[in-house]
């Protein structure tokens, strides 16, 4: 088979049959196709898209080119969710030890952060000693002690997405509706779990900025995912002002800690739990969501889940005193207010924040970047809230004066303040199912 004439027929709108499609991508694999020629594919991908057949060829491809865990053990079910992204979204450190609590198996494979949107990854490893690199035999040991556990990708698990998803990042292919799915899904069916949420953001500081594409690829996920045999829901979830109030790889473990405590902010605890009641109701451990919510809800004020966060911290190597002393998290050396400049209401534009905490050393532009895990900002008025002139809106945590002069002026450029309400969206716009 001439494979340059495949890359020419989706250039031209056609398609590949199931044969054509897996053997392009096995001659990948075995490094017969160059990665120029990936990347030419990649991008006639992008603009042509990939109908449904040829949509599940790749997931199924990516699957098969590692291993695929088994929880079929008679156990509790394995379940995950996995969050398009977002600025201040620290939910699955929650989710995780809370869903273990709750009965079921967590065997969550996370990423890091890129672009203006935090990752998981990162924020596990502020953690001092955390380790987010470990092979399956000791995440499958870690997933029987505690229920849960929160790993970085593996060679051994989906590597035929690792390199394209290399290639797609260079070439500005990443957005890509189809591509996105089929390694979301790939990674998520080849964890072994039984259920899974999706939560789907759309807003000025998502990916998907426009409700109508979100809602498309949450629907075309959760098709995906159901057609590798995982019971799949979606959550489009609104991100045009931050969650929560701390942004910041260890302000956000902090935060994370206060919600484990029966705490924090009241969205950031209302999305974790609607989150995981789809997932305790998907794997058929609660009747219904309001069964399932009443549960978690208990779990999160009597301390259960945040042992389990304990316990779980230090089987990966952490020290699990920062749950009674968050101090012993990495701290920047400097704080720095920035104030109100008007009296009225105040509107926040997410993603203006995310870059503000990238430029500051808590994110990273590129892939390869280092982060600062002390960083980031404190909200102290959520998007909608008054506020008097001169009331501090931020608090920067940074390393350097000349980072909090620049994060100064990109935070006051990042807040309006109406003389007016505005109308807020509710944070769950959708389920999809």
């Amino acid at each position: 088979m001439l494979l340059t004439s495949l890359i020419e027929r989706k250039r031209d709108g056609g398609r590949l049959t199931s044969t054509e499609f897996r053997a392009l991508l096995d001659a990948f694999l075995r490094e017969e196709f160059a990665d120029y020629q990936m990347s030419a594919f990649l991008m006639a991908a992008f603009l042509r898209g990939l109908d449904e057949e040829e949509l599940s060829v790749l997931t199924r491809a990516i699957i098969d080119s590692g291993v695929r865990l088994d929880f079929s053990d008679g156990g509790p079910p394995a379940v995950d969710k996995h969050s398009t992204g977002g600025v201040g979204d620290k939910v699955s450190l929650i989710l995780a030890p809370l869903l273990a609590e709750a009965g079921v198996r967590v065997p969550m494979i996370s990423g890091r952060g890129l672009g203006h949107t935090g990752g998981t990854l990162d924020k596990l490893e502020s953690i001092p000693g955390f380790q987010v690199l470990i092979g399956l035999d000791r995440f499958r040991s870690i997933l029987d002690e505690v229920g849960c556990a929160m790993i970085g990708q593996t060679d051994e698990i989906a590597p035929l997405d690792g390199r394209l998803y290399a290639l797609r990042d260079v070439t500005g292919t990443v957005p890509s509706q189809a591509l996105m799915a089929a390694s979301i899904i790939s990674k998520k069916a080849a964890e072994g779990i039984s259920a899974l949420v999706l939560d789907v953001k759309c807003g000025r500081g998502a990916f998907m900025t426009d409700r109508e594409d979100a809602e498309a690829l949450a629907r075309t996920m959760v098709d995906l995912a159901r057609s590798e045999g995982v019971q799949a829901t979606a959550l489009l979830t609104a991100m045009n002002a931050p969650l929560g109030r701390m942004i910041g790889n260890a302000l956000e473990v902090r935060e994370a800690i206060d919600c484990l405590s029966g705490g924090g902010p009241p969205a950031l605890r209302d999305l974790t739990v609607a989150l995981s009641a789809e997932l305790l109701v998907s794997a058929g451990v609660c009747a219904d969501a309001e069964d399932a919510t009443a549960r978690l809800g208990a779990l999160l004020d009597n301390g259960r889940a945040l042992a389990r966060f304990a316990r779980l911290i230090e089987a990966q190597g952490g020290d699990p005193d920062i749950i009674a002393d968050p101090n012993l998290l990495p701290r920047a050396a400097l704080k720095t207010d920035v104030l109100a400049a008007r009296a009225g209401y105040v509107d926040i534009d997410a993603r203006a924040v995310g870059l503000a905490s990238v430029e500051l050393g808590a994110g990273r532009q590129k892939a390869g970047d280092l982060v600062d895990p002390s960083v980031g900002f404190e909200l102290h008025a959520d998007a909608g809230d008054a506020v008097e002139e001169g009331q501090p809106l931020f608090t920067i945590h940074a390393s350097t004066e000349a980072g909090a002069q620049i994060a100064g002026g990109q935070l006051a450029a990042a807040v309006t303040i109406t003389e007016s309400p505005h109308v807020l969206q509710p944070l769950v716009l959708a389920r999809i199912e």
